[in-house]
């Protein structure tokens, strides 16, 4: 078994990063090179504006090149608890952005040609209990009327077509919902960016930055740059050279499985419906096949801050224990592949985007950011060079999280908070 993403294992690797010193002047300087980052990097080279774009690691190391794979349309939340929160509009116009989000990588992938095995598969919000089908089916009443008429309500026999399970009660199915090899697509980004001109520096974290006149100094072991405006595009791998955010994001660990390759009977038996799946769960499973018919099981297996070998095999036996029970005939299938990456947690789970301590950020996906983190990045881009703002994030309060200075102390709190409240509902 391997520890490393799936989509890292599996995708090109991106060849066309600086060799030289990091060094210039640059009219925006983009920190992080994950979807947001490179969309925005792209956007911004193509309208003719120099940009760099500095990563810590390498292209797609963060929660672009570790999620579950999964292109899910409409907001992660309970679309009539948005509209109790926000008003019916503002729902409505935060669920049309995720949507937006798929529809700008569906244009980006066939625009530059990009290799990652993109589709429309439509999502399964499956319920775990009959009391959540309940739920379920209210929230899909008002999706279905005012903002999403591509949905369905799936009963529990329905389910027989979509999935080789009993475990679940009946389900939500987003038709608009789509998925793709995530290690694939950020490569690719990262070649368009790239082509387009922008300057791609890898292994160049920021270390520390400085006001310079009306722009800013950025520090890396490979050298500095200046540049007239910043894009912070790092979320839950944000350093303390970037405090003010540190203390509006909690890291959280999600963790992933991917099996060996199943065969022709086993995907009729397991995904007969190859869709994108997702429990009901406050500590829930997502699942869907990859391309080469490997099922890829992930969830939130442990509340850790961590991500290494060690934590990801822990959580590796708890999602095997998890993937058993949803799969009973899978139970003793190999595994090929463990890992886990941090997700970029904000209080209530909503993104955040506009400017704030000096720079332009979007983040706080929480789990829900691989359909619109490249949108995100468009998005921030038009606003940097003030040619439109198009943020359906702009109006949304974000305040640090008490007693909270970057290292998440709270968490096993969390974990064990969830777990009760996943017994009682």
């Amino acid at each position: 078994m391997k520890f490393v993403s799936y989509w890292h294992d599996t995708a090109p690797a991106f060849v066309g990063g600086a060799t030289g010193p990091v060094a210039g002047h640059y009219d925006v300087a983009v920190i992080g090179a994950g979807f947001t980052g490179l969309g925005a990097a792209r956007k911004l080279a193509e309208d003719g504006r120099s940009v760099v774009v500095l990563e810590a690691q390498h292209v797609g190391f963060g929660a672009s090149g570790r999620n579950g794979g999964h292109l899910n349309n409409g907001i992660a939340h309970s679309y009539l608890g948005a509209s109790a929160e926000y008003g019916a509009e503002k729902a409505r116009a935060l669920y049309r952005a995720f949507d937006a989000g798929i529809d700008t990588i569906e244009r980006l992938v066939s625009e530059e040609g990009i290799d990652c095995a993109f589709r429309r598969a439509g999502k399964l919000k499956l319920a775990s209990k009959p009391q959540h089908f309940e739920g379920i089916a209210r929230n899909f009443e008002a999706i279905h009327a005012e903002v999403d008429p591509e949905t369905e309500l799936l009963s529990r026999d329905d389910l027989g077509r979509e999935i080789g399970s009993d475990q679940f009660h009946g389900a939500m199915l987003q038709k608009k919902s789509a998925m793709m090899h995530m290690g694939g697509f950020v490569t690719g980004l990262a070649d368009a960016a790239r082509r387009r001109g922008a300057v791609i520096h890898e292994h160049a974290p920021v270390t520390a930055r400085r006001e310079q006149g009306r722009g800013w100094e950025l520090h890396t072991p490979r050298g500095k740059v200046t540049a007239d405006k910043v894009l912070l595009a790092t979320g839950a791998y944000t350093t303390d050279a970037f405090g003010w955010f540190r203390r509006r994001i909690v890291p959280v660990g999600s963790f992933l499985l991917a099996t060996r390759p199943l065969t022709t009977d086993e995907v009729a038996a397991t995904m007969p419906g190859n869709r994108t799946c997702v429990t009901s769960m406050n500590i829930g499973n997502y699942f869907r096949l990859a391309p080469d018919n490997r099922l890829i099981f992930g969830g939130r297996a442990r509340f850790s801050a961590r991500s290494d070998q060690q934590s990801d095999a822990k959580s590796g036996a708890v999602l095997r224990r998890a993937l058993a029970q949803i799969f009973p005939h899978l139970a003793e299938v190999q595994v090929d592949y463990c890992w886990g990456g941090m997700v970029d947690m904000t209080q209530d789970r909503y993104p955040r985007a506009g400017f704030a301590d000096g720079v332009h950020y979007s983040m706080g996906y929480s789990g829900h950011g691989a359909q619109i983190a490249t949108h995100m990045g468009e998005i921030m881009a038009d606003l940097i060079v003030g040619r439109i703002d198009r943020n359906p994030f702009a109006d949304l309060p974000w305040n640090a999280v008490p007693l909270h200075t970057g290292k998440p102390w709270f968490l096993p709190l969390v974990g064990l908070y969830y777990k009760a409240l996943d017994k009682v509902q």
